[in-house]
């Protein structure tokens, strides 16, 4: 047989071995920032003599801290616009300051976000890769290299963040493109105590994390509280977690409502890092495209995961085994519209069926 023929580099390939200082930025929500967490443990493989820092929104940052390949985390916090003008301006200048002090070589740029342009202009770096935008030559002046980014591509999400490193010279093998996410000793401590206190084992029950922040990605609480009820006739565990946002708890409630038996939860006691240990340490994952779902196959946990309008081509669980439920009666999907028509509720989730559900469980179950 043939050997394969090696991948030949781009053209302008950038030097690896004269980087010393990268800067990643990912301006997005939780599932998207935890989804770029395999470029950094890429770029640590091909230029092993970098240090590499993360410039993300605050409230995203867990989903990056104690990554064993990024050495500091920067945070853009969405609260300083409630520090008036004035304060906001203190607040950008302080970040502005500790990233230029930091002589970075190398900026890859991960969303269509202006400020990653900014920060490419102005922080003198040598390289700079962010992605292809038309209709602007600021945009097209601030990289030196731009990446294709095409919109609503059949390709995973975790490809499309990779694809920066592509530009630039770098080629990662498939085993090199896995999730990482630490949760760290004391969510682990944490997470230990609160199963001890409900009586559960480790790789004993089943983690449901029933919400997402957007409603529209949600199964409705009847048809998970009878999935709930087939799988606790089967004899199986499951345990309830839920964002600490009103709307995800009385969701919860609306299904615990619904059961004969009791199912224990930890719906708003969990903060991120103690959701990913929780997790880690369940026999399966089920839920709906969201943060939960993604830190589920980062924790390499089994995953169900329900979709209806967006897409599970881009979005489904990365990297673990897993069953994509969606429904097969309705080519409109995905639409990427929050509900039908605008509506918030979508058709394609609501007449999704606990049968298929549950069947798709049982596959991920077998011995």
């Amino acid at each position: 047989m043939a050997a394969m023929e090696t991948i030949k580099p781009v053209a302008d390939a950038i030097p690896l071995d004269q980087v010393r200082r990268v800067l990643v930025i990912k301006l997005r929500h939780h599932g998207d920032v935890l989804l770029s967490s395999p470029v950094f443990s890429v770029l640590k493989k091909y230029a092993p003599q970098a240090r590499i820092d993360a410039l993300v929104y605050a409230d995203t940052a867990p989903m990056l801290t104690l990554h064993p390949a990024i050495s500091e985390v920067h945070l853009v916090d969405r609260d300083w616009k409630k520090l008036g003008l004035l304060g906001q301006l203190r607040a950008e200048g302080r970040l502005f300051s500790t990233l230029r002090a930091a002589r970075y070589d190398l900026i890859v740029h991960l969303t269509e976000h202006w400020r990653g342009a900014w920060l490419a202009r102005f922080l003198g770096v040598s390289w700079a890769v962010g992605p292809q935008r038309s209709g602007s030559k600021r945009w097209k002046k601030s990289f030196t290299h731009r990446y294709a980014h095409p919109r609503n591509a059949p390709r995973h999400v975790v490809e499309a963040n990779l694809d920066a490193l592509r530009r630039i010279g770098i080629y990662p093998e498939p085993e090199e493109r896995q999730l990482v996410l630490v949760p760290g000793r004391e969510a682990e401590s944490r997470v230990a105590a609160h199963l001890e206190s409900l009586g559960l084992e480790a790789g004993r029950f089943i983690h449901i994390h029933p919400a997402s922040r957007w409603f529209f990605k949600c199964w409705p609480a009847e048809l998970m509280a009878e999935l709930i009820r087939r799988l606790q006739a089967a004899g199986h565990v499951v345990v309830l977690t839920a964002a600490p946002d009103l709307k995800e708890l009385e969701m919860v409630e609306a299904i615990l409502s619904r059961l004969e038996k009791p199912v224990p939860h930890l719906a708003g006691r969990l903060n991120l890092k103690e959701l990913a240990a929780l997790t880690a340490r369940a026999r399966l994952f089920i839920g709906v495209d969201s943060a939960p779902m993604h830190i589920a196959a980062a924790m390499g946990t089994p995953t169900v995961a329900l979709f209806g309008p967006s897409g599970d081509k881009q979005w489904g669980p990365w990297g673990v085994p897993f069953r994509v439920v969606a429904s097969d009666r309705h080519p409109c999907r995905p639409c990427g519209i929050d509900g039908c028509g605008g509506g918030k509720v979508s058709d394609c989730l609501v007449s999704l069926a606990p049968d298929r559900v549950y069947a798709a469980a049982m596959e991920l179950l077998a011995p």
